[in-house]
C-alpha cells in the first residue's frame, strides 16, 4: 500500500473549473473520504487520481511517485464504482477472478486469491452462483472481491454503496472500514453522506464548488467547522446560525443577541462593524427559564430518547437537542442558555470562522 498526494491539482473543462486547486496528503494505510454535495468535484478529483483523466494542472504523487501523466492500467490502483459492472455471464468466482486472468497469472494461484478474497468478503459460499441473482449487497461484495484480489497500493470507492438500500447500507459501512483495517489497504471514499463519511473515514475533505473547505478528522470537523458551508452540511441536523451586526475586538467575550448577553469564543483579531454568525450545535442548546435570550417554539421532532425541538428568534432559528422526556408545547415561549465552549463565530460575508479556538484542528486544503 502506499500514500497519496495532491499538489495544486487543477481540472478545467473548457471554460469551466472543475476542481480548483486541490491539494491534500492520504497516509499509506489510512482511510481517507471525500464529502461534499453533487457537482463539487469530489468524483473528478476520483478519477484523476485514478487516471481515468488527466489534470489541467497540478502534480498527483502514488507512493512517491509522480503519476500525474500515467495511464489507469500504469497505475496500480483498484476502482469500486457505484454501478457493481460485473459481467452476468460469469459467475462469482470468475468475476473476482477477472483481473488476474488478464494478466495470465497462472490457474492455481487464481484460485488461492480469489478463495481467499471471498472468505475476506464472506461471500465463499456463493463462489459459483451466477451474478444475476444476488442481493444488491453481495453483488456489491463480488465487486469488492474484484478490487482487492490483486492487492493494489490503493483502493477508490466512489459511492460503492449509493445503490443500496438504508439497511445493507449502514451494515457495509461497518464491513468495509473493517475489511480496509484487515488488508491495511490505502483507501480513498467518495460520498455525499456525512454519516457514512463520519463513520468510516480516518481523516475527511469537505469539498464544495471544486475546493477543499476543511480537512480533518471527523471530531475536528464536526467540533471546530472552519467555514459556515462545512458547518451547516455536517451534523444531523446541522449547526444553528445566530445572526448578529456588531464591532468585535480581540478579548471581547459578550455579544448582544436580541438584547440578550451571550458569552463567545475569543477572537483572534480585531473586526471592524459587520454582519457575523454564531453557530452552535442542537446538543449545545438547552432551555433556561432565566435566560434573557427567549424565543418561541415552532417544532418538536421525536426521535426516540431524544427529540428536536425548533425554537425562532429575532436573529435566526436554533435548533436543540434535548432529552423526549422534557414536555414541550410548539407556541410557548422559552428561554435559551448556549454553551459558550462550543460556539463558533463566523464572517457571515466570507463564511470563514473567526474566533481563535476553531483553529486548532483541521485546514484548508
Amino acid at each position: 500500500m502506499a500514500g497519496i498526494r495532491l499538489e495544486q491539482v487543477v481540472k478545467s473543462f473548457g471554460a469551466f473549473s472543475a476542481v480548483k486547486g486541490v491539494d491534500f496528503t492520504v497516509d499509506d494505510g489510512s482511510f481517507f473520504v471525500i464529502l461534499g454535495p453533487s457537482g463539487c468535484g469530489k468524483t473528478t478529483t476520483l478519477r484523476m487520481i485514478a487516471g481515468l483523466e488527466l489534470p489541467t494542472s497540478g502534480r498527483i504523487l502514488l507512493d512517491g511517485e509522480d503519476v500525474t501523466a500515467l495511464p489507469a492500467s500504469a497505475r496500480d490502483i483498484a476502482f469500486v464504482f457505484q454501478l457493481f459492472a460485473l459481467y452476468p455471464h460469469m459467475n462469482v468466482r470468475q468475476n473476482i477472478g477477472f483481473p488476474l486472468r488478464c494478466q495470465n497469472l497462472p490457474r492455481g494461484e487464481i484460485r488461492r486469491s480469489v478463495d481467499e478474497a471471498a472468505k475476506l468478503l464472506r461471500i465463499d459460499h456463493l463462489l459459483d452462483r451466477r451474478v444475476g441473482g444476488l442481493s444488491g449487497g453481495d453483488r456489491q461484495r463480488v465487486a469488492l472481491g474484484r478490487a482487492i484480489v490483486r492487492r493494489p497500493k490503493a483502493f477508490l470507492m466512489d459511492e460503492p454503496l449509493g445503490a443500496l438500500d438504508a439497511e445493507f447500507r449502514r451494515l457495509m459501512c461497518s464491513e468495509l472500514r473493517e475489511l480496509h483495517d484487515r488488508i491495511e489497504a490505502t483507501s480513498i471514499y467518495i460520498t455525499h453522506d456525512q454519516l457514512e463519511a463520519m463513520a468510516m473515514a480516518d481523516r475527511i475533505a469537505v469539498m464544495n464548488q471544486g475546493r477543499v473547505e476543511q480537512i480533518g478528522t471527523p471530531q475536528e470537523i464536526y467540533d471546530r467547522p472552519r467555514t459556515m458551508f462545512v458547518a451547516d452540511f455536517i451534523g444531523a441536523p446541522p449547526m444553528s446560525f445566530l445572526r448578529l451586526h456588531t464591532s468585535l475586538r480581540r478579548g471581547d467575550r459578550l455579544v448582544m443577541i436580541d438584547g440578550a448577553p451571550v458569552e463567545m469564543p475569543e477572537l483572534f483579531e480585531d473586526r471592524a462593524e459587520g454582519k457575523f454568525a454564531l453557530g452552535v450545535r442542537p446538543e449545545n442548546v438547552s432551555f433556561a427559564d432565566g435566560s434573557q435570550l427567549r424565543g418561541q417554539v415552532i417544532g418538536a421532532e421525536y426521535l426516540g430518547t431524544t427529540q428536536i425541538v425548533t425554537v425562532t428568534t429575532a436573529s435566526g432559528q436554533v435548533k436543540a437537542r434535548l432529552p423526549s422526556g422534557n414536555p414541550v408545547q410548539v407556541g410557548e415561549t422559552v428561554g435559551l442558555k448556549l454553551r459558550s465552549d462550543r460556539l463558533s463565530l463566523f464572517d457571515a460575508a466570507s463564511g470563514d470562522a473567526l474566533s481563535s479556538s476553531l483553529h486548532a484542528g483541521g485546514h484548508h486544503g
